[in-house]
């Protein structure tokens, strides 16, 4: 039986390298493609990067309950479609959603039987370095994203399995025995 696994944890605390080495491990691992209501950037393929759609089809999405889970941030929309993965899990492919803490909760309600990970920084002076080491975002960005994960640092207790990024490979390789 194929899982349905919810990688979720604060800005800054790896998912990216974290999900990389997952998907290196096990190839056949579908990461899920989200819809968005943002614009693409150039390079960005529709169905590849995201599932660009107007506000109204994103609104579409939502009142046909086609969506497992969705939020808005900086002014636009994103969530996850709920048939794409549910054809991948009957096909018995395991899936793998990165999205936020909210989401997961979504999830959570929609399909009880998914398999929720919260990826934890190792402390909160590494995370802090992780994000302005960046340089992606301006002090007040970081500010902001240290704030939101202030708040999800105390959603833990949700997750089924809390996972510390103290080292990639060693993660990653916990997150794949949840998906195989």
């Amino acid at each position: 039986m194929a899982h349905l696994v919810v990688l979720s944890g604060p800005s800054g605390v790896g998912k990216s390298a974290i999900i990389s080495e997952i998907l290196n491990e096990l190839p056949d691992t579908w990461l899920s493609v989200s819809a968005t209501t943002r614009t693409p950037r150039p390079g960005e393929v529709d169905g590849v990067n995201y599932f660009f759609r107007s506000q109204q089809e994103f609104d579409d999405l939502i009142t046909h309950g086609e969506l497992l889970e969705w939020a808005q941030f900086a002014g636009n929309r994103y969530g996850t479609p709920r048939r794409a993965v549910q054809e991948r899990l009957d096909a018995g492919i395991p899936v793998l959603l990165e999205i936020e803490v909210q989401g997961a909760m979504q999830v959570r309600a929609a399909m009880p039987e998914a398999i929720l990970v919260f990826l934890k920084p190792p402390s909160w002076e590494e995370l802090e370095s992780r994000l302005v080491g960046r340089g992606t975002e301006t002090p007040e960005q970081v500010a902001i994203r240290l704030e939101t994960a202030r708040s999800e640092l105390e959603s833990v207790d949700f997750f089924d399995h809390v996972v510390v990024n103290d080292d990639v490979s060693r993660a990653a390789l916990e997150l794949v025995s949840y998906l195989s």
